[in-house]
């Protein structure tokens, strides 16, 4: 029996990829693999990239790898949705800075009061009317000790958390739509596969009659070959339903449905050993990465707890214009009162105490973590890596089975022929020239999500890695525009130095604390 055209181009197409990663540098970069003659420009929504398409270009079938990345990355709502969540964080910047600056409000009243004094036994006076006061007040903290340093701190960490979860998010997004892009091409080669074995089935069970009414063969024969036939039409429609199914995960994680689909693309492996991987892990892992913003913010709780110990100076002034009594407007007077005022807690109990301890220990708990991430993505690296390894490594076996799984059956139909072969042998030959088949596609698919899988764990699956002519979403243009909102010019700049003084460095990353976290440990992995 011979493979269809269709079946045998995907497969070509997937030996082709697994055969383009032998050839990977030992020091190659994460680098795209795709077209670059041309610039691709992808069917955005103009208000998500600023290019002018149509609204029903977007919904048009896609076709090749690159069209499904450039699209997701506009358009996926959970990717869009982390990018809202990010510039929401962004504006923790200039509120904490603001806290440098001094904080001016207007207040106005417009009071009606009626008062009545007894001044003597049965005498009474009344007093009674509007009067209206406006009060400005006026506040700047000169120094806290800290408490603004570690705010401002812990603001900048959590936008770093942000970022790096917004990258955690396009890897998945990335890795979802690359899945759901290669498991509908597994899907089509296994319906496919799955109608020729129904054909061949059909051919036999003919041939099986036929032989039956001259006597050849016996009526358990043909109930055999019944029996295959009726099962492989439920194949047929488990694989259809298959199908569907890997469609409508393609349109969820793409937004549109998939047309006539070419060979995938995807970055080569920057290198060809493990312990190179696990060091492009701690490189560029937005798993780690995330897990050390997290620590730095609660090291700035712990700045922000110690610096309650500490006096706070500020500068208050009051300017109010009121009535002289609470009863008319037609006698104003106004006031000015400024004071330098110092706060120095003194005791409290042991509450602030316990705030340091429980900072303490959050930020251990958080420093743990760090070490975590680090095992968490390194077996997910080296989960993927063998994978990979594995499926890429079986897919010529998996070829030369497919080869004389075809031979042994091509064969016995001859044999049965002849009398040499039993109608149950061929049937055999055909159920495992089926699994096969099937166990190709299956493990061509593998490679392929297992190298995307690998590369999100080196944090290298981002949309721009992997097909540049998209273009990038930047978040510092729109963290540019918030930063400085809170400034005042020189004055924030001056107390950001003083209140800095004895402040511990809140953006440096803490040493790893894990003795299973050095890569020559890890690296000893069967």
């Amino acid at each position: 029996m011979r493979r269809s055209g269709t079946a045998i181009l995907k497969g070509a197409l997937f030996c082709a990829a697994a055969l383009g990663a032998e050839a990977i540098s030992a020091q190659a970069p994460l680098s795209p693999v795709g077209p670059t003659s041309a610039v691709y420009q992808p069917d955005i929504p103009p208000e998500l990239h600023g290019l002018q398409t149509g609204a029903d270009t977007v919904a048009k079938p896609i076709t090749t790898l690159e069209e499904a990345i450039g699209l997701a990355y506009w358009t996926n709502p959970t990717l869009l949705a982390q990018r809202s969540t990010l510039r929401a964080a962004d504006t923790y910047y200039p509120e904490a800075r603001s806290a440098y600056g001094p904080q001016i409000t207007l207040q106005g009243r417009h009071d009606y009061a009626r008062d009545q004094i007894e001044t003597a036994p049965g005498l009474r006076q009344h007093h009674q009317g509007f009067s209206s006061t406006a009060e400005l007040i006026f506040s700047q903290t000169l120094l806290s000790f800290g408490r603004r340093a570690a705010a401002q701190g812990a603001a900048l960490a959590q936008i770093a958390l942000q970022r790096n979860q917004l990258r955690l998010t396009e890897a998945q997004t990335m890795l979802d739509v690359i899945t759901a892009y290669v498991l509908v091409i597994r899907e089509r080669a296994v319906l496919d596969i799955a109608n020729e074995n129904l054909d061949l089935l059909e051919k036999q069970y003919d041939n099986t009659r036929k032989r039956f009414s001259v006597h050849e063969v016996t009526s358990t024969d043909v109930q055999q070959v019944q029996t295959r036939l009726e099962f492989g039409r439920a194949q047929l429609l488990s694989a259809k339903g298959q199908l569907g199914a890997s469609n409508a995960r393609f349109l969820q994680y793409v937004g549109a449905l998939p047309g006539t689909l070419v060979a995938p693309s995807l970055p080569q492996l920057p290198s060809g050993t493990l312990v190179d991987a696990f060091a492009q892990v701690e490189l560029n892992s937005p798993l780690i990465q995330a897990a050390q913003a997290r620590e730095k913010m609660s090291r700035a709780g712990i700045a922000a707890a110690r610096a309650e110990q500490a006096p706070v100076l500020s500068l208050e002034g009051t300017g109010t214009y009121s009535g002289t009594n609470p009863y008319q407007n037609s006698l104003r007077t106004s006031q000015l009162r400024s004071a330098l005022v110092l706060n120095v807690p003194l005791v409290d109990s042991g509450a602030r105490r316990a705030r340091i301890e429980r900072a303490r220990e959050d930020n251990d708990a958080d420093w743990r973590l760090v070490d975590m991430a680090i095992r968490e993505a390194r077996q997910t690296a080296a989960s993927a890596w063998d994978g990979y390894q594995a499926a890429r490594l079986s897919l010529a076996h998996y070829e030369a089975a497919v080869t004389a799984a075809e031979q042994a059956y091509r064969g016995a139909v001859i044999q049965e022929k002849a009398g040499a072969r039993t109608t149950l042998d061929v049937l055999d030959l055909a159920r495992d020239l089926l699994n096969v088949r099937n166990s190709f596609v299956a493990a061509q698919a593998s490679e392929y999500i297992a190298r995307a899988t690998l590369v999100a764990a080196m944090g290298g699956l981002e949309g721009p890695m992997l097909v540049p002519a998209i273009g990038h979403y930047n978040p510092d243009a729109h963290f540019r525009q918030q930063d400085g909102r809170g400034d005042i010019p020189v004055l924030t700049y001056v107390f950001v130095g003083l209140d800095d003084i004895g402040v511990d460095s809140l953006s440096s990353d803490r040493p790893m604390r894990d003795p299973a976290g050095d890569v020559r440990v890890s690296a000893q992995l069967p």
